[in-house]
């Protein structure tokens, strides 16, 4: 199983502060049956520091030894657009064309019309877009319309894992299970920022995969 979405990187978001934390999110991967991972740090602020998001994540390969690895970002929408599409290339994740592209929360769903404009320009680019946890997206909480606008458009969705407890913010578990049933999910990802998430990913995996697209 790969975990395309995971906050493992020490000391350079608002996941794993320490290499020690890095590590024991990692075993705790691994019990949870993943068997590949890609660290998609925050591209946004008050995060972002490129130089030094890659040296953490050159420091956590070593440690993690021959368990495979990857080098991506979460990209904040205000973010990219602030540094310029341009930087697509550098956060891209790692060896391939996937991109994995955060929206605001709070969003209006006009505000979606901006959204739809950047993922076709990055789709021009040769880019595959991967919206990270649209269950957080309060315009998706209340119209899942726009949620399949987006698979309609060519992106796939992914899931955080954390929707199995009620989410991150408290609302995502109904939207989460209601998108999942309707097949637009291509991926359940850890989002994991601490041990406790990868055991919420074994769960939801266990209980909503078969409805993954």
């Amino acid at each position: 199983m790969h975990d395309i979405h995971c906050h493992i990187l020490p000391g350079v978001d608002d996941g794993a502060r320490t290499m020690e934390d890095s590590l024991a999110m990692l075993e705790a991967a691994k019990a949870a049956g993943v068997t590949e991972i890609t660290c998609t740090p925050h591209c946004r602020d008050p995060y972002f520091d490129f130089n030094a998001m890659w040296q953490a994540f050159y420091d956590f390969q070593d440690a993690a030894g021959d368990f495979p690895v990857h080098m991506g970002f979460e990209v904040n929408h205000r973010k990219l657009m602030e540094l310029g599409l341009d930087w697509a290339r550098v956060l891209a994740c790692d060896g391939t064309a996937n991109f994995l592209l955060e929206l605001s929360v709070n969003a209006s769903p006009s505000r979606f019309a901006d959204y739809e404009r950047t993922i076709f320009e990055l789709q021009g680019m040769g880019y595959h877009i991967i919206i990270a946890h649209p269950e957080r997206y309060v315009a998706i909480q209340r119209d899942i319309s726009i949620a399949q606008e987006l698979v309609d458009m060519g992106c796939e969705l992914q899931a955080s894992a954390d929707f199995i407890e009620g989410g991150r913010l408290g609302a995502e578990k109904r939207p989460a299970i209601k998108m999942l049933k309707q097949g637009l999910y291509s991926y359940i990802a850890s989002d994991a920022h601490n041990v406790k998430h990868y055991r919420c990913l074994e769960h939801a995996i266990n209980k909503y995969a078969k409805y993954l697209g």
